[in-house]
């Protein structure tokens, strides 16, 4: 690895002291008191029409600004996914809209200048409903009677295969060779189906946003969002207004892990400021983001696979039914990464797969964004069933696994033919193997106490952006005194992003790291950036700084070539300073900065746009020690390996937390959180106290190492980190659970009651 002086280290990220000496810096840090409080009336029903809404006596409360129901707002509809346009999320919301489907959905938004005021008018709107049969097994969601979206207007901007009149959101069909006929040919079939729940992002920090009118007449909103640019568009859409008269900026973000790629709360107080001209803020209750946000996409995934008695995987088959609930954000394209991502893990040997989708809209709380994004349930399905494979053969699963993964060099035609130019994913399982000492541990060993300690394995890979459509921009403009400002729209949600941009801009710009300051989002001077999702940022925007940077030296030493009356080829950049390469003469970046304000026709700033055709993925493997008691099913970790690649990594303190967190949220998924709905479409789990997430005492020993591969394609060599490391432990753990009790959990999370009920079952 080359010898770098900023990159790969573990350089503390800019924001830390403020965060953690509790510094305002959030939203509702930042917004003023006396601004009107918004709220919204959610819908008590899975499926309903409003017949009648009367808001008369709630608008005489003292202190009520304004009421507002689906008479009121614009006609328009829209998508709140935060995607590049034209989004492949139809659109087929409105702010507010006469029929209500699902429980949760807005019916009123109610201002006022008290929160006080503004709960007692909440209470005092009468509404008549036509409640209405609601489709709540996405099973049956497809060509229902029931329609979800029954509306003239709802429309597909791409063509994904959506429908309305047959409940589909998107549809697909891809295939690479002749699956049937190899499949025919195989010494052993594993064929199962295997199913993931929604879960809830969880951020500490709730969906919440601020608006207010600026001087000029312009909406300037101010919210907890990792997608500056999509919301203006979005708002836009939404409040059928022109973009020019909306500004989006966000200042720290409490954690967003794609719930806030999505425009949950933003609309809301948007309306209300665009009809009063007066600033509002809206923030969402837990009860509000466990019910009336975007969860993960719950998915039933069949995996079929043809192999050989030897192992060697020839054939896999996948299909995947997604449940994008009563809206479709992100519904056409979590789905593709369930087969994409888990397929090519296994590209060595395979001569066909298939893989098809089906996304239904149904009567419950839309999904949305969440870290993995569609990959982290395909990858549990696939995992498990090499797993089954792997105990029905008699194999090591490491050493199917080495048998069958996906190397460097080779072509992925599951993986839009993209060649796999970076990969370290055998090192990776060969440094997991040694940290566990897999070689030496049985799969089981009851331990005669009533428990039993077992272990397991998986493997994954994700993507660095989305090929040939993300975009990542960086400003970098010298200031006098000769330090520099970088200018960004990639959103830190706690991520550290702008920590590292700042890092590989002191790497190329050979200067101190405090030498950088950082700044954005901002939709009015920021350069344009599709947002901070989709594991975009260090790979497309960090290439972006890198350009930027590189461009600005140039700049600078013409400016010093003139000075020094002199061709750039005769001087050397020395970081603060450039010199003739004789060394006869120099001037300091101090002395350009000065030059640069008086009598200068050479703009020290420089703006890059960059987006890749390539989107390199990042690889890792993840090994799992556990306990289970049999007589409560309780299910403990002791020890979690974890390996990735994810190319250079940049900084070293912030890859190994950002890979804890994604083992942590892992575990949460495999173990504990659950969405589950009664029999009228509301949700059970609608606080922390129901909705059980793992604390630092429930994940166990966490041992994080890299294994770096070099994308030529990246800057400084890297790829992205941040959703491959939530993709392991289900399937990890579910393969641990097997080796103690002899029973395959194929649907999440895996409860004591679960376990409890599979080992009696097994014993019976």
């Amino acid at each position: 690895m080359a010898d770098f002086k900023v990159v790969n280290k573990p350089i503390r990220k800019i924001d830390a002291m403020a965060l953690v000496t509790g510094k305002p810096v959030y939203t509702d840090d930042v917004t003023p008191s006396d601004c009107l409080v918004v709220k919204v009336m959610h819908s008590p029903y899975a499926h309903a029409m409003i017949n009648e809404i009367d808001t008369e006596i709630a608008k005489k409360v003292p202190g009520i600004e304004a009421i507002y129901t689906y008479k009121d707002v614009p006609g328009r509809r829209f998508t709140m996914a935060g995607q590049t346009y034209p989004e492949p999320s139809p659109y087929d919301r409105l702010i507010l809209d006469q029929r209500l489907r699902f429980v949760g959905d807005g019916v009123a938004i109610v201002a006022g200048e008290t929160e006080k005021a503004v709960d007692k008018a909440l209470k005092l709107i009468k509404v008549k409903y036509e409640v209405l049969e609601p489709v709540l097994d996405f099973r049956t969601a497809k060509d229902n009677k029931v329609l979800v979206h029954p509306e003239e207007s709802w429309e597909a901007l791409c063509p994904v295969g959506a429908d309305n009149k047959r409940n589909l959101c998107a549809t697909d069909l891809s295939e690479h060779g002749d699956v049937d006929g190899v499949m025919a040919e195989c010494d052993v079939i594993v064929e199962n189906t295997y199913h993931t729940k929604a879960n809830q992002q969880a951020m500490m920090e709730t969906f919440r946003t601020y608006t207010t009118m600026d001087p000029y007449g312009r909406l300037h909103v101010i919210g907890s969002t990792q997608i500056v640019f999509h919301v203006r568009r979005i708002l836009a859409n939404a409040l059928d207004i022109p973009k020019s008269k909306i500004r989006v900026t966000k200042p720290r973000i409490g954690g967003g892990f794609g719930a806030k790629q999505t425009c949950v709360t933003e609309i809301f107080p948007a309306f209300v400021t665009w009809k009063t001209g007066k600033a509002a803020k809206l923030i969402y209750t837990r009860e509000e983001s466990q019910t009336a946000s975007t969860p993960r996409h719950e998915m039933e995934i069949k995996v079929r696979i043809g192999a050989t008695k030897e192992g060697i995987i020839r054939v896999l088959d996948v299909y995947t039914l997604s449940n994008t609930g009563s809206y479709g954000e992100h519904g056409p394209t979590t789905v593709g990464l369930s087969g994409q991502k888990s397929i090519s893990l296994y590209n060595n040997n395979l001569e066909a797969y298939r893989f098809g989708y089906d996304v239904v809209y149904t009567n419950v709380q839309s999904a949305g964004a969440y870290r993995g994004y569609g990959a982290t349930q395909g990858i549990f399905a696939m995992e498990s069933a090499v797993n089954e494979l792997a105990s029905k053969l008699n194999m090591d699963p490491v050493i199917i696994r080495e048998k069958n993964m996906v190397k460097e060099g080779q072509v992925m035609p599951s993986y839009h033919d993209e060649t796999n130019s970076s990969c370290a994913l055998d090192r990776c399982m060969t440094r997991a193997k040694e940290m566990f000492d897999w070689d030496n541990k049985p799969l089981a060993v009851d331990l005669g106490n009533g428990k039993i300690r077992s272990v397991g394995v998986a493997m994954a890979m994700q993507s660095s952006g989305i090929s040939g459509v993300d975009v990542g921009s960086a400003t970098i403009k010298l200031n006098d005194e000769g330090f520099y400002a970088l200018s960004i729209a990639a959103a830190d949600m706690g991520t550290g992003c702008d920590t590292i941009l700042a890092q590989m801009a002191a790497e190329c710009l050979e200067c101190d790291f405090d030498d950088i300051i950082v700044y954005g989002a901002d939709s009015d001077s920021s350069p344009y950036d599709s947002g901070s999702y989709a594991s975009s940022t260090t790979y497309v925007t960090g290439k972006a700084v890198e350009k930027a940077c590189l461009q600005l030296k140039e700049k600078m030493c013409k400016i010093a070539g003139e000075m020094l009356s002199c061709s750039t080829e005769d001087l050397v950049f020395q970081g603060k300073k450039i010199s003739k390469v004789d060394g006869s003469e120099e001037i300091t970046l101090m002395d350009i900065a000065t030059k640069s304000m008086c009598g200068n026709t050479e703009a020290t700033q420089v703006t890059v746009s960059h987006s890749s055709k390539v989107s390199p993925p990042p690889f890792m493997v993840g090994m799992v020690e556990i306990e289970v008691d049999k007589e409560t099913g309780a299910t403990t970790l002791l020890d979690y390996v974890a390996v990735v690649d994810c190319g250079t990594v940049i900084n070293t303190n912030l890859a190994r937390v950002q890979t804890e967190g994604g083992l942590a949220q892992g575990i949460g998924m495999a173990l504990y959180e659950d969405v589950t709905y009664n029999s009228v479409g509301r949700i059970y789990e609608n606080s922390f106290m129901q909705y059980k997430i793992p604390t630092r005492l429930d994940v166990g020993k966490m041992r994080v190492e890299f294994e770096s591969s070099y994308e030529h394609t990246g800057p400084f060599g890297a790829k992205s980190i941040g959703e491959i490391v939530i993709n392991t432990p289900s399937p990890a753990i579910a393969h641990a659970i097997y080796n103690a009790t002899g029973v395959w959990h194929r649907e999440l999370p895996i409860t004591p009651e679960k376990v409890m009920m599979g080992i009696l079952k097994n014993e019976n």
